[in-house]
């Protein structure tokens, strides 16, 4: 079975299960987690539950326990169980108590009153008994259908559906669905299987769902459909996948045990609870004070008599007797030939409440004892039941048939005994006497009455499809067969369709509820109040019980504070306190349920007022204006009716007609618009308003203020290298507004882009501009600002380039001191800036004095310098400067004296390192070699070649005060040699050697002979060149011409060997030889050829087996490079190499301080081509110490040691305190001091 998503494993290996419970009972819900220390948290409606008197919260090792006590209607809702993340829902469905409850001697009873109702859930029950309650309507296509099911977890399991095909002329459609939406025909595969087959006999189409080895997630609701035409069938089914059980004895008197008496029951019904068959189904954890039971009682049952069952039920404390024997009637057992009945009972039979029915079974031993049980008792003829004989058959008759007769009937023949169930059907209740419709008045009492068929019948009342029960609103009684519903006192919603239900029929009447006639005593009245009084609207009606709404301008009225609505006997009353202008309207009062409406109108008067709110109060009551902008006052004004507003400045009158002053009224406020403000606007305006109800004025005072002027061009005082310093004046006119501060610009003269340099106004008349490029003209320019806003720029200032001296030369240091000379040398300032570098100035004082004499009196460019003129022995100071057009630099000074005296210094050559190997030139290069040296005086150089002095007429020597040159244009052969190189300074001296290879292409061999001829192949053999060119022959290149064509075509190349075999050569050809000589300047120029051709023949195919001398190339083990010691660092892989030969090949073995090392995985070794590596993964300071390679073979053995040392390591102190073992701490102090 194809799984839709993937999911962990539940956290829960039992689940609580919804309930239904009476209200009032205590309901108890059980999980068990798969781990005793699951934190198990329970919510009810999606919040958490906290233990309280209502919710009790229990855990014991796996088993979590919710118990809600006294259960209600408010209980009746989603709850859940969460641990990790799994979570389970399920419901609690309280259930209102109906009728008497059942006395513990009815509930002991075998006897029953009804037939019990069943809960089903998936996986519980037999199909049979779901066929019972299946209450859905005939299937018009199945034959038989899929039923619920249970599997264990990995087992198969197959569902099964028939189509009768008779009336089909082709095969039905069938679809298989998990859920509501998904489509099994798509996941068909491994573990989901669909079948279908075709009876022809039976004309019957079989169609198999064969689930493979269930998973637990396999659980659920599955429906199948099929459908053919326009006919269409469907059908539900459970299947419940169960882990699979241990073998293990099963106690059924605790799987035959009820749960709880809280358990919902109906009355009259024998199971008082629900039945837990998890006991059978899967094993439980079980307590060390438990115990298995002693007794098979699955055993006694099957072996005991059907009057004996109740006996061993008590006895084995098993309260669940007709549960007992479903489940053992349902026990698979081997099927035998009954030797007593010929014919047994059917499984079921049914029959109609009242009625008689008749079992029949044929013995085939007519004179076996016989006798009858019902539900386990024997029957005793007489009454209601009669014992008839009638050759082989025996028959039982009951008469009168109640509902007690379902029950459970088995018939004993000797040893040998047949079973089956009654079925007893209650009559339906029929209506006698139908529904009437009524027309009644509101207020008035109304009855609605019917009669059925039997007395004490269940009856439901329903209004317009919904059930009705008894209420303050409704009463239903009933008196034997007749039954009414009273409405006590009827209003307009109680108008509808009314019903009366039985188990037989239904019987429907219509009731309509009009309204009295209504007449108006008193209408309303318009009302016209002053603002601030009480407004009272009245109306008075014929009828004191009639109601109604009230409503303004078509909107409903609600009683507030403001407004009260009253209704006392015919008077209904709608005060309004402190009318306002929003209370200003129309006024409606409808009586309920008439379409007779009643107005008025309301109507407030006023005097005028000017708000002033928004206006700046005294002293500063007045209104600020920028000069040039648009300046609107709006003013609210009240008053009803709507006042005359007059505005005026001094005497003159402001009309709405002015082009840019003008005064304008509206309903609810007034304006007054400057357009383009100006400084004569500045003033006070004056406001008049008035109306019928009084008058109202105001005053305002307008102030226009501006901009500043701009000020003083600013006057730039003092130039740095990137700053300057700037002051300015403040403007002549401030704009009637304080300056609030300065904003500073500045520019490149030969740009017209403004940057401005504060973000933040600054107060002050002063400011330094920074950061600007040295070199480069700049100007800057001021603005003003004040709360109006900000000036034009004052006039830029003059321009001013910023300039800066250099930064002090670098690197000064003393070259050479002789006996009146100091020589310096040093480096350029790191900045010289915009300004350039005009020179230097060189300035000395002698030690114990503070006089600086200047020893160049003009500067100069050259970084360089000796000072001359010097006393011998003195000591003096000596400073650097770097001047340009701002200025000097700071000096760099020696920081120690120089002493006024020439130094020894011992000669040194600096042999390059390509030099210290053989130089290696071909004949015609050039040779040019320069060989540093230091020494003072100036050293004193001699060339010598093989011992005896250079000849500098062959080879050119130039040199200096710190190097050699030799120089060879043309390099010949006779340059080659052992070069010597000596300096001498004074009695001391240093000396070089060199050697010098000059090179050329070798000489072709000697002779090239034909050894011998056979098959296609042919042995040559020659000598090697006499002259090899002043280096080592590196190969030979070998090539072949037929005589034919004398095209020659090289065959072998880079060839080390004097002798050599041409093979794969055509036969009936004859080849001549020729070989080239190479060295590391290339082949040489000629070749040698064979004297004679060697002819392939093509008869007389003969081997010749060539004779070898046999050579030993066993050899014992020998290291040809050794180990080397090592620093490795802690943490960082090491490795150790050396390479061994040896025939046959040696054994490798590694030991550390002598002690082998094998199965450490901190160590690998590698031995390839005779390579052998050791590995050390991530060394620590103990890993260091002596390690030893040993190689054997049969011949003998050798071996090599090296050192390791492994640097950041630890104390003895840390490793104690980390924990390290005292062997491990010893043996790595033993390789420290090893090391």
């Amino acid at each position: 079975m194809p799984e839709p998503t993937k999911k962990a494993g539940s956290a829960f290996t039992k689940k609580p299960k919804t309930l239904e419970v009476v209200a009032g009972s205590t309901a108890e819900f059980l999980a068990e987690t798969a781990k005793a220390d699951a934190k198990v948290k329970w919510q009810r409606d999606g919040k958490d539950i906290q233990t309280n008197e209502k919710y009790i919260i229990k855990a014991e090792g796996t088993q979590h326990m919710l118990i809600v006590n006294s259960a209600i209607k408010e209980d009746d809702v989603v709850y859940a169980v969460i641990s990790g993340t799994s979570k389970v829902k399920f419901e609690l469905k309280v259930k209102e108590e109906g009728g008497k409850e059942q006395t513990p001697a009815s509930q002991e009873s075998p006897q029953k009153t009804a037939p019990p109702p069943r809960v089903w859930s998936s996986g519980e029950g037999s199909a049979e008994e779901a066929e019972k309650h299946n209450d859905s309507k005939q299937s018009t296509l199945f034959t038989e259908k899929p039923q619920s099911g249970t599997v264990t977890v990995g087992d198969d399991i197959t569902f099964v559906a028939k189509v009768e095909a008779k009336d089909l002329l082709r095969k039905p459609n069938i679809k298989w669905f998990k859920g509501k939406w998904m489509d099994l025909a798509s996941k068909a595969g491994k573990h989901l299987q669909l079948k279908e087959t075709f009876d022809r006999l039976s004309r019957t189409y079989t169609f198999e769902m064969n689930i493979i080895k269930a998973k637990e997630n396999y659980t659920g609701n599955y429906r199948c459909e099929v459908t053919w035409k326009d006919k269409f069938d469907s059908c539900t089914f459970d299947l419940e996948v169960i882990e699979a059980p241990e073998v293990a004895q099963i106690d059924i008197r605790a799987a035959f045990k009820r749960r709880s008496a809280a358990v919902s029951s109906t009355e009259g019904q024998d199971d008082a609870g629900e039945l837990d068959f998890s006991g059978l189904l899967k094993k439980r954890e079980v307590k060390q004070e438990e115990t298995e039971p002693d007794v098979d009682v699955w055993e006694l049952l099957k072996k005991a008599q059907p009057h004996e069952y109740e006996k061993i039920a008590f006895e084995y404390g098993i309260t669940d007797l007709r549960g007992l024997l479903k489940r053992l009637k349902r026990m698979k057992k081997v099927e035998k030939k009954s030797a007593a009945f010929a014919k047994v009972l059917d499984p079921a039979y049914q029959v109609d409440k009242g009625e008689k029915i008749k079992f029949v079974v044929d013995l085939a031993d007519p004179t076996v004892e016989l006798k009858w049980y019902r539900n386990g008792q024997e029957i005793r003829p007489g009454g209601r039941f009669i014992f008839e004989h009638k050759g082989t058959q025996r028959m039982l008759t009951i008469k009168n048939c109640s509902m007690a007769d379902d029950a459970a009937y088995q018939v004993v023949a000797g040893d040998e005994k047949c079973s089956t169930e009654l079925f007893v059907k209650e009559p339906p209740v029929l209506i006698s006497r139908e529904l009437e419709d009524l027309n009644e008045l509101v207020g008035e009492r109304v009855q609605l009455e019917c009669e059925v068929s039997e007395e004490n019948a269940n009856v439901k009342w329903y209004k317009n499809g919904i059930e009705i029960s008894n209420s303050n609103k409704y009463r239903i009684k009933a008196e034997g067969t007749k039954h009414y519903l009273i409405i006590p006192e009827a209003t307009k919603a109680d108008s509808g369709s009314y019903s009366v239900k039985t188990t037989g029929g239904q019987s429907t009447g219509v009731l309509k509820v009009d309204l009295k006639p209504l007449k108006i005593l008193q209408n309303l009245s318009d009302q016209i109040v002053r603002s601030g009084k009480e407004g009272v609207f009245q109306c008075e009606l014929s009828e004191a019980s009639i109601t109604g709404k009230w409503y303004k301008n078509g909107q409903l009225v609600t009683p507030s504070e403001h407004v009260k609505i009253s209704h006392r006997g015919k008077v209904h009353k709608l005060i309004i306190d402190k009318v306002a202008m929003d209370d200003d309207g129309d006024y409606t009062f409808i009586p309920e349920g008439y379409s007779t409406q009643l107005s008025a109108n309301l109507r407030m008067i006023d005097a005028p007022k000017l708000h002033l709110d928004n206006i700046p109060k005294p002293p500063e009551n007045f209104i600020t204006v920028v000069a040039g902008n648009k300046l609107r006052v709006e003013i609210p004004v009240t008053g009803e009716p709507a006042p005359r507003i007059v505005w005026m400045k001094g005497e003159k009158v402001i009309l709405d007609t002015g082009s840019r002053v003008k005064a304008e009224s509206f309903p609810d406020h007034t304006s007054l618009t400057i357009e383009s403000a100006e400084k004569d606007d500045s003033g006070t305006y004056n406001i008049v308003v008035q109306n019928e109800a009084g008058e109202d004025t105001a005053q305002l005072k307008i102030k226009v203020v501006d901009a500043p002027d701009p000020p003083a061009p600013p006057v730039v005082s003092d130039v740095g290298g990137d700053y300057c310093t700037m002051t300015w004046n403040p403007p002549d006119y401030d704009g009637s507004s304080p300056i609030l501060g300065y904003i500073i610009e500045r520019k490149k003269k030969q740009s017209s882009r403004w940057m401005r340099l504060n973000f933040d106004l600054t107060k002050d008349l002063v400011f330094e501009p920074k950061n600007m490029i040295e070199g480069i003209s700049y100007e800057v320019r001021v603005f003003a600002v004040n709360a109006i806003g900000m000036s034009k720029p004052s006039e830029p200032s003059k321009s001013f380039v910023p300039l800066a001296p250099t930064s002090e030369p670098t690197l000064l240091v003393c070259d050479g001191v002789t006996d009146s000379t100091v020589s310096l040398k040093w480096r350029p300032p790191e900045r010289i800036g915009a300004a350039g570098l005009d020179g230097y100035a060189i300035e000395y004082c002698f030690e114990g004095t503070d006089e600086w004499i200047r020893s160049n009196d003009e500067l100069i460019e050259p970084t360089k310098y000796t000072i001359t003129g010097l006393p011998t022995g003195k000591k003096i100071q000596v400073r650097v400067k770097a001047v340009n057009a701002a200025g000097e630099s700071l000096p760099n000074t020696i920081s120690q004296s120089i002493l006024v005296r020439e130094v020894v210094e011992p000669p040194k050559i600096r042999l390059p390192r390509q030099l210290k190997q053989t130089f290696i030139r071909k004949v015609g290069e050039v040779v040019n070699l320069l060989i540093p040296f230091q020494g003072k005086p100036r050293p004193k150089v001699i060339w010598k070649k093989d011992g005896e002095p250079l000849d500098l007429t062959k080879v050119s020597i130039r040199n200096t005060e710190s190097d050699t040159v030799i120089f060879i244009r043309k390099a010949e052969r006779s340059h080659s040699g052992r070069y010597e190189l000596i300096v001498q300074v004074e009695n001391l001296e240093d000396k070089a050697r060199l050697d010098i290879q000059i090179v050329e292409k070798p000489q072709p061999p000697l002779v090239v002979k034909i050894m011998d001829v056979w098959d296609g192949n042919v042995e040559l053999a020659w000598n090697p060149p006499k002259d090899n060119g002043n280096a080592e022959i590196v190969g030979y290149t070998i090539q072949k011409a037929d005589k034919k064509t004398m095209e020659w075509y090289t065959i072998v190349e880079h060839y080390h060997r004097t002798n050599c075999v041409i093979t794969d050569l055509i036969v009936g050809n004859e080849y001549f030889f020729r070989v080239f000589s190479e060295n590391m300047c290339g082949l040489s120029d000629d070749a040698t050829r064979t004297k004679d051709a060697a002819l392939i023949r093509k008869e007389g195919l003969a081997l010749k087996t060539p004779k070898y001398n046999e050579y030993d190339f066993t050899e014992a083990p020998k290291f040809t490079h050794p180990l080397i010691d090592t620093i490795a660092v802690a943490g960082y892989n090491a490795t150790l190499n050396c390479s061994v030969r040896g025939n046959p090949k040696p054994k490798i073995f590694w030991a550390k301080n002598r002690i082998q090392i094998e199965g450490d995985p901190r160590y690998r070794m590698f031995c390839n081509q005779g390579v052998c590596t050791l590995e050390i993964r991530k060394p620590c300071p103990y890993d260091g110490g002596l390690y030893t390679c040993k190689a054997i073979n049969t011949l003998g053995q050798a071996e090599v040691d090296c050192k390791m040392e492994v640097k950041g390591g630890f104390t003895f102190q840390e490793l104690l305190i980390q924990g390290v073992p005292l062997s491990i701490i010893d043996s790595y102090i033993g390789s420290q001091n090893f090391g």
